[in-house]
């Protein structure tokens, strides 16, 4: 009898011991990148749908980039590859495209292009321990975990720096403010702007969303009197809020906007020239920039790809393919053991980590010395851009 206990004793020690070993095998992650014989960068992004523009700018530029680094002999030697796959701004499209991208080899990513789809993968890169840095995710959110990264100006930070400037030009004034109350990007610039004003500055505020999209007469009614009109929102909105307002807001007003207005000239079926109003932005990249790093990027980009796609988030794409380049290179530099072209996603996600709060900094097209906090936001100086001068004398 204690014979057969003992016997059953040790089966059950075996078992236990099996089920504790294929438990840690289980959870051990697999190296995807195990074969791979490039650096792979993975990007999702709407290359089709309403904001393909910002999806083809920054898949465009990423390659530029890319292709730019292996010219010049990539990281001792070893190239890089970007794998870039459409989501159509369609965040229920992500794990699917997250998965495949992992699958594939992807070692680091710009993660994606949009803020709810951005939103969604980087659930899936902290799961994995993927480094991320995207140049155009900018809800506050994104960076939430602390393997993910902005290039671009986080919406909480461009409402602040929009505050900061209209505290300087329009104090004593009363300025419009028209915001889309259903969007989280426009609502997160607009709690920040409104948490950054100064009180000599009074707003009249007015909203739309999506059922109210087509008709912004009562919107523009209420700012008619407003000199200045800040609008952090889109630039399909936008256009039509500006077509609407000709011969009410006066033609010597200004219309200030965030980066959400970026494409705006290139848009089909609307000339941004009919507008008679100052049409600016809070941007980090000049499009119409003759000298330095930019304008040497804008000759570059327009001569490979025309200047339709051309704006401030491929800029930033390109500046973050060249950010996590720099930073493998520094850490290669100081070890050449702990990059090599077969690690893991989470072992080149610690180097990346180690680097980007570590004091690493890098200039760019988008900006000088940028830097970064240790939540994953960007430190860089932002500029008004004027997309159209004024030509209305009312």
């Amino acid at each position: 009898m204690k014979k057969t206990m003992r016997i059953a004793c040790a089966v059950m020690a075996v078992l236990m011991m099996v089920a504790v070993l294929t438990a840690c095998q289980a959870g051990k992650a697999k190296n995807y990148a195990a074969n791979n014989t490039e650096f792979v960068i993975g990007l999702t992004g709407p290359l089709t749908g309403s904001a393909a523009i910002y999806g083809t700018a920054v898949a465009n530029s990423a390659q530029m980039a890319v292709d730019e680094i292996n010219a010049a002999g990539g990281l001792n030697g070893v190239k890089f590859k970007l794998v870039v796959l459409d989501d159509k701004h369609d965040a229920s499209i992500i794990a699917t495209n997250f998965a495949t991208l992992l699958e594939g080899g992807m070692q680091v990513s710009l993660g994606a292009v949009t803020s709810a789809p951005c939103n969604e993968f980087k659930t899936y890169a902290r799961d994995e321990n993927v480094f991320f840095l995207t140049p155009s995710a900018s809800n506050d959110e994104v960076p939430e975990f602390d393997n993910g990264f902005q290039m671009c100006f986080a919406d909480g930070n461009q409402g602040k720096v929009a505050a900061d400037y209209v505290n300087k030009t329009c104090s004593g004034t009363t300025i419009g403010v028209f915001y889309k109350s259903d969007d989280p990007y426009s609502v997160g610039v607009f709690d920040q702007f409104k948490r950054n004003l100064d009180a000599s500055v009074k707003t009249v505020e007015t909203s739309f969303n999506d059922a109210t999209a087509t008709d912004f007469s009562v919107q523009i009614d209420n700012m008619k009197d407003c000199a200045f009109i800040f609008m952090p929102i889109y630039y399909e909105p936008a256009s039509l809020f500006m077509t609407q307002a000709r011969g009410v807001i006066a033609d010597n007003a200004v219309y200030y906007g965030c980066d959400g207005l970026d494409g705006l000239t290139s848009m089909e079926g609307f000339d941004v020239s009919t507008i008679p109003q100052e049409v600016s932005m809070l941007s980090q990249f000049n499009s119409k920039s003759t000298e330095g790093a930019s304008a040497e990027y804008i000759k570059k980009y327009v001569e490979k790809y025309g200047e339709d796609t051309l704006n401030q988030f491929g800029a930033s794409a390109y500046d973050c393919v060249y950010a996590i380049y720099g930073a493998m290179k520094k850490a290669y530099e100081a070890d050449s053991k702990s990059v090599y072209v077969t690690m893991s996603a989470s072992e080149l996600c610690e180097v990346l980590k180690s680097q980007f709060t570590g004091g690493y900094t890098c200039s760019g097209v988008t900006g000088e010395t940028i830097s970064w906090d240790a939540n994953g936001y960007v430190n860089k100086t932002a500029v008004k851009y004027i997309i159209k001068e004024a030509t209305g004398g009312q």
